[in-house]
């Protein structure tokens, strides 16, 4: 009996340690962002974590002069220093930015708030107009 529990036990383990390692390392999909980042903080009572969002403007079918805000909200692992500085660069500057991301299966509270960790940034060099109206050309 004492012999059947430990294996119990030991089986357990294995598929717990397993599933874990799955969580930890899996990647669900890969994709990329296109938008100027609104937002990164640093956050977490006992697990500090870089959190962001991203701005990404879509438009709208019926007609082209409606735009809809959409954001987008993204982690970043904390040993990920030169990501972490360029979001920091172009939050700041209002600049459009292309990121890589992958999705995991879940969200761990040692690694962040989402699912969505950034792998690269793309920089643009291209500025968000400050108002949108004024990078209208008018129709002829």
């Amino acid at each position: 009996m004492r012999k059947t529990i430990i294996w119990i036990l030991a089986v357990v383990l294995v598929l717990g340690a397993a599933w874990t390692t799955f969580l930890y390392y899996g990647t669900y999909s890969e994709g990329v962002r296109a938008g100027t980042v609104i937002k990164l903080s640093r956050k977490g009572v006992v697990f500090k974590t870089w959190e962001g969002q991203l701005n990404i403007q879509s438009f709208g079918a019926v007609n082209s002069s409606n735009s809809l805000s959409e954001t987008f909200s993204f982690s970043i692992e904390s040993d990920q220093e030169k990501i972490i500085n360029d979001l920091q660069e172009v939050s700041l500057s209002g600049e459009r930015v292309n990121l890589h991301y992958i999705e995991r299966y879940r969200a761990l509270p040692w690694r962040g708030n989402t699912r969505y960790f950034i792998t690269k940034i793309e920089r643009s060099q291209q500025k968000k107009p400050a108002n949108e109206s004024q990078s209208r050309q008018p129709l002829r």
